[in-house]
């Protein structure tokens, strides 16, 4: 199983949740900072920004290998839409290994959002 930290479409009552279905809902957390989202229209993109001293909000949830096999297609992983890194997270998950997606394309012209992506 592997932790993974969600912030956008994949968040409980969210549209793509439904994604989520098989995983186990761990807890809320939030970032280190150093993490910052973009509004990418339709979904949220999370970049590093070692400059940005706030938080991004989201959900740990617990996955199997066949549900990150399936999340990482869904996000675009092998296009090179997103990557999949560890992220530090503030606690009670810290020092927890988790992995998020990380926004993997240039993100000009779209306009940082705060701490928490809602629809």
């Amino acid at each position: 199983m592997t932790r993974l930290f969600v912030y956008g479409t994949l968040k409980r009552g969210c549209k793509n949740h439904h994604l989520m279905a098989s995983g186990t809902y761990v807890g809320d957390a939030r970032t280190t900072p150093g993490y910052r989202l973009h509004d990418l229209g339709d979904f949220p993109g999370m970049v590093v920004d070692a400059t940005d001293t706030g938080v991004v909000t989201g959900e740990v949830w617990s996955v199997s290998a066949a549900a990150l096999a399936r999340l990482d297609a869904f996000e675009g992983v092998p296009e090179g839409l997103y990557r999949r890194e560890r992220v530090p997270l503030l606690p009670p998950f810290e020092g927890t290994e988790v992995h998020t997606y990380l926004y993997a394309r240039d993100i000009a012209g779209f306009p940082a959002i705060g701490p928490t992506w809602s629809e």
